[in-house]
Parts: C-alpha cells; structure tokens; sequence
C-alpha cells in the first residue's frame, strides 16, 4: 500500500513538473518561428557590440543608448568592463555613437551595469537621465544631468529602496519622480528560478518620489518595459510572459487605473491585430528588447548584442 502511495504521488509529481514545462514554454515562445520582415536601408550601429538594451530619444533627435548590461544567465561579451551610455544623434545623415563621459566624485563607475533608462527635462530645458543599475547584481537607480556640451553625464544621486529590488525598466514623470517595473518579486536567485518556471504572477509597479514610496500595480507575469503616453495620461506596462501590454490612466496622485490588455496575438500570422514594421529570425539581430521611432528613423536595442538603425 505504501509503495502504491508513493508511486502514486511520484506520478503526480512528474505530471505537475510536465504541464508546468510545457507552460514554461509557451510563456517563453520557445517554438515560435519568425518569418524576417526587412527593411530597405539598415545597418548595424558601429561601436556597439555588447547590447543596447534600451534607449530614449530626445525630441531634439538625440538619442541615449545603454549597453554592457550583466543579467544573470544573460550572455555578456565584456563581462570584465563596466557598462556603458551612448550618444547618438538621428539628425545626422549617417549617425554614429559616442561613449558619454561620467563624472561625479561619489559614483562607482567599474560597477556600473545599466538596464532600464529614462529620461526628464525640466522647465529649464536641463536633461536627466534616469538609469536603472544593478552594481553586483543588486539594484538602484542612478540620477545623472546631461551635459551636452561636455558629451558628459554629471551623478546627482544613487536611489535605493526596499520596494525596488529587482529593477528592470523605468519611466521618468520628474527629476527625482519615476514610476518602475519589478520584474520578480524574490531577491534570492534560486526563488527566482522558481517563481519564473512556474509562473508565479509576483511583479510589481513602485510609484518613487523623495517623499512617497509605493506599489502602484502588481500580479504581473515579469513585468518588463514601462513607458507614458506624451500627454502623460497614461502609462504602459508590458508583461512579458504573459504576452500582453496593460494600459492604465494616471492621476494626479500619481496611482493608477487599469484601462484595458492588449494581447498581442497573430503578429507572425497574415492578419496580424497589430502592425509588423520589422522582424528578425537571428541572422542580424538576436534578443531585440527596445525600439523607437524618430522623424521616419527606426533604432531597435538589443540584450547582449547590437543595434540597428533603419530609415522607415
């Protein structure tokens, strides 16, 4: 009876461990194949070689580029040096990027590890940049001032709280004002592994001021990308593996109302409900996580990889 018992929960478990890998895969799209959809004139961003993971464009055209992000079982091909903020400017006919200088007395820069960015620019037309950091894999966000005369980044301050422990992404609604994604809930990397595998809807939205801390939104299935809409009435946050962009309405207190999902469903298919401006099945880009659009000039980041930059 007791060898039944244990046959029986060892049945169990197996079947359990079998349905959460084959969910495992399809949050992760592990079979999905993708037909490439080119562009005419693209090419690779020269100087970047070890990702671009994310991006902002100024409305002056300027573009800001983080890369050497270390993310752990992320491939790195610079696991020894710092990370890096790139300049770019989209007006000119053929753009190239250059490495932003970082000054400031109290900034670690051989810790530096960049992910998320974003930026604000104030009243006085001064430019901040807002960088999610992860120094020895923790996680902080690092407030610099755009000097562009100098093509520096001056470090204003390092925000820490408990409430933003495994930062991914930013949007910036101030100079010391963002709302962020995170994309776990555990810090530990092991709970980590386990929540990711069996789909423990635990990230969260923190709303961030010097005066007020708090979570705005939460049971996502890996909170990613967050971004405002240009009038600033409404903020997008993407799950990743859930496969879905939420859109909320934003209060003048700064919570958030969820509107409504969008599911983006069929976009490899004829009828796509969204339209497909580009896709790659590896041969050029691999782990694209970022684009954006400047004046019919498209830029999309990559994880670990390159850039490319197209003219739409």
């Amino acid at each position: 009876m007791a060898k039944l018992v244990m046959l029986t929960l060892l049945g169990l478990g197996l079947a359990l461990f079998r349905d959460h890998r084959a969910s495992y895969q399809t949050r992760l799209n592990a079979f999905r194949e993708v037909k490439p959809v080119e562009l005419p004139n693209c090419n690779l961003v020269k100087g970047i070689e070890s990702g671009s993971e994310d991006l902002e464009i100024l409305p002056s055209g300027l573009a800001f580029i983080s890369s050497g992000l270390k993310y752990p079982g992320i491939k790195n091909f610079e696991p020894d040096k710092p990370g890096k903020i790139f300049l770019m400017d989209l007006n000119e006919e053929n753009p190239t990027v250059l490495e932003l200088r970082i000054t400031g007395s109290k900034f670690d820069h051989s810790s530096f590890n960049p992910h998320g960015i974003s930026t604000f620019t104030d009243e006085d037309n001064t430019v901040y940049l807002l960088v999610v950091n992860h120094p020895d894999f923790k996680s902080t966000v690092e407030l610099f001032k755009f000097q562009e005369e100098e093509k520096s980044l001056f470090h204003l301050k390092t925000i820490r709280h408990k409430l933003l422990p495994n930062l991914n992404d930013i949007v910036a609604v101030g100079p010391e004002h963002f709302y962020a994604t995170n994309d776990h809930y555990f810090v530990d990397q092991y709970l980590r592994s386990w929540e990711l595998y069996l789909g423990l809807a635990w990230s969260y939205v923190v709303y961030y001021s010097p005066t007020e801390v708090q979570v705005m939104a939460d049971g996502f299935d890996f909170a990613n990308g967050i971004n405002i809409s240009p009038d600033g009435k409404y903020v997008y946050i993407s799950e990743l593996l859930a496969h879905k962009i939420h859109v909320y309405e934003k209060h003048a207190n700064w919570t958030l109302t969820p509107l409504k999902v969008i599911r983006i469903q069929n976009i490899l298919r004829e009828e796509p409900k969204v339209t497909l401006v580009y896709a790659d099945n590896g041969t050029v880009l691999q782990g694209s996580t970022v684009a954006s659009v400047y004046k019919g000039k498209l830029l999309i980041g990559t994880v670990f990889q390159k850039a490319l930059y197209c003219e739409l």
